[in-house]
């Protein structure tokens, strides 16, 4: 049985006529009538018969029918599905990501992408939290990861993982006999501020009252000049915990209270995705997060 044959039998259904049934498929009544008649061999009985001026279904198409009608919705449903795909390769997607998340719990995902959608052209750019969202919101990133209380309602996020803040400090450091490190204890202590880091944000969030005391001895938004400083012993500094540190630097988890982010994949809510980015969120929604190693 071939594909054409399908249509022609179900061109004759539509039509009840041979005659209109070839112009509906734009094919010569002799070639219809041929195939049609393949059709029967390979059934082993008549599926039509002329009841005066029409084409009537005899039991056996009757019975058929429904089956050659599934066939055909299937190759019509692989076929715009195979036509997605390949247009989703094609398409391209501007990725927002927050400075702050862990370049470790990206690439496995990003590979994952490639390999589901090879041709797809992905531009990732940087940008704090608010930039994002802000850039989200004007339409300059199609899908942004990025990690923040709250998110306006013009766009949605899809949740993929949690994790804590930490306090970072140089080994040696009086905190590394400890569990987990009180945020009071952060008073008296040299302080690194890092300018992009959305902790205060987070730390608002809870209601709870901002930690005081802490010397600040330095400000910068490159993550490394402030690990580094870090790492030299000049102070400490709060980081997510899957960030990836320097080496010469130790962490702990921050407590009393303890402090989450939830990192998400962020798109304008109510907006149709294209075939790429939908694709994209699917593997979102699938991909083991995790389990993704920091």
């Amino acid at each position: 049985m071939e594909m054409h044959q399908v249509r022609y039998f179900l061109a004759v259904c539509d039509a009840w006529n041979f005659t209109r049934a070839a112009e509906a498929c734009n094919v010569a009544q002799p070639s219809l009538t041929k195939a049609i008649r393949k059709l029967e061999d390979e059934f082993g009985g008549p599926l039509f018969h002329r009841h005066r001026n029409k084409t009537i279904l005899t039991e056996l198409g009757q019975r058929v029918r429904p089956h050659l009608e599934a066939l055909q919705s299937a190759s019509e449903a692989a076929r715009l599905d195979a036509s997605s795909f390949l247009q989703a390769e094609r398409s391209s997607i501007r990725l927002g990501v927050m400075s702050t998340i862990a370049p470790t719990r990206m690439t496995g995902f990003l590979t994952r992408l490639r390999e589901e959608l090879p041709a797809l052209e992905l531009e990732v750019s940087e940008a704090p939290s608010k930039d994002l969202v802000q850039a989200m919101e004007e339409g300059r990133f199609d899908v942004a990861l990025l990690a923040a209380p709250s998110l306006p309602e013009v766009l949605h996020g899809l949740p993929l993982y949690r994790e804590r803040y930490v306090l970072a400090f140089p080994q040696g450091h009086v905190f590394a006999g400890r569990n987990d490190v009180p945020l009071a204890m952060l008073a008296g202590q040299d302080y690194l501020v890092r300018v992009h880091c959305e902790f205060p944000e987070h730390f608002r969030a809870l209601g709870a009252p901002e930690p005081k005391g802490a010397r600040v001895r330095y400000s910068s938004e490159r993550e490394d000049w402030v690990q580094a400083m870090v790492a030299a012993g000049l102070g400490c500094t709060v980081m997510p915990e899957f960030l990836p540190a320097h080496d010469g630097i130790s962490t702990r988890p921050l407590s009393e209270p303890e402090i989450t982010r939830t990192v998400s994949l962020v798109t304008v809510a109510g907006r149709r995705h294209g075939p790429a980015l939908a694709s994209m969120v699917r593997l979102a929604r699938r991909y083991p997060w995790s389990g993704n190693s920091p």
